[in-house]
């Protein structure tokens, strides 16, 4: 049953976490690597989320599931949490978090038009012109009000941040088609991909950061990769209007600005606010006229 106080203390709860990843990915990268971060995480996401899987009663089944979707699963937890997380935390590595995280949230537009492309989805118009919005947002935020600045700018970092977000909308993507339930899909997903990271950890690095590395994994494993996932998903069970319960998630990225500034010490840019302005202008249109386009059907 619907429960609209519940559902926007669980939406809430998930903003809160969302806030501090950008926050907590600059900090743990300063003591461990991308891949020893990365570890760190999957590990504590699968330990995580088998634990609120048997807690829910269907531990019983993860085997069943598995082998009935086994190359499904394989394939979606190469995607997330391995390709997705390594990239995404070298774009980190590489650019301040006020750049790295806006470019993040762009991974909406794009999944309309990957939806479009793979799955023969009708894309729009406004679409393309959402996209175009959207990207106009990134630039304001790389060139900071200065054009000469976008040839000095870290376009390694910025096409990392980018691609970050086509494998996120692919993987997205692809769950459209998923047929397991959301927390086991999940589950699955990050215990098949925990020992494929441990291995690649061993064979290219095999130490251990320092106890402040450890402990921002763990951090990341347990609210970005495990818990935030499940508040979201029961904020969005609990409400009988998820519009208005997914439009609480734009005040993520503003309060994450904020703990960036605080927290890390960047200088926020006024351009940063406008590009950031300007990518949830391009995403808000584009769902507007999505809802208007399927209300005329």
């Amino acid at each position: 049953m619907a429960n609209q106080p519940r559902a926007i203390g669980f939406a809430l709860i998930t903003l809160l976490m969302w806030s501090t990843v950008a926050t907590a990915f600059k900090l743990t990268l300063a003591y461990a690597s991308v891949l020893q971060t990365l570890a760190i995480a999957s590990v504590v996401s699968s330990l995580v989320l088998l634990i609120l899987v048997t807690l829910s009663g269907k531990g019983a089944v993860l085997a069943g599931v598995f082998f009935d979707n086994w190359r499904f699963t394989l394939l979606a937890g190469l995607l997330n949490p391995v390709i997705y997380y390594l990239i995404l935390f070298e774009a980190y590595d590489r650019l301040p978090a006020q750049l790295a995280q806006p470019i993040n949230l762009t991974w909406t537009i794009v999944l309309s038009l990957m939806a479009g492309f793979f799955l023969k989805q009708r894309i729009r118009g406004f679409d393309y012109a959402a996209a175009l919005i959207s990207y106009t947002g990134v630039l304001v935020i790389v060139s900071q009000g200065d054009l000469t600045r976008l040839l000095q700018a870290d376009w390694i970092g910025v096409g990392l941040a980018i691609i970050s977000t086509l494998i996120w909308a692919g993987y997205w993507t692809l769950n459209i088609r998923d047929q397991r339930e959301p927390l086991i899909g999940m589950c699955l997903n990050f215990v098949i991909a925990a020992p494929v990271v441990l291995i690649v950890w061993w064979m290219v690095d095999g130490a251990l950061p320092p106890l402040e590395g450890i402990a921002g994994g763990i951090y990341i494993g347990l609210f970005e990769m495990s818990l935030a996932f499940v508040c979201w998903s029961l904020a969005l069970k609990s409400t009988d209007n998820a519009a208005t319960i997914s439009n609480l998630i734009f005040l993520s990225p503003f309060l994450s600005l904020q703990l960036i500034h605080f927290v890390l010490g960047e200088v926020i840019h006024w351009t940063t606010y406008a590009g950031l302005i300007t990518i949830i202008v391009g995403i808000v249109f584009q769902q507007i006229l999505h809802r208007r386009a399927e209300s005329r059907r």
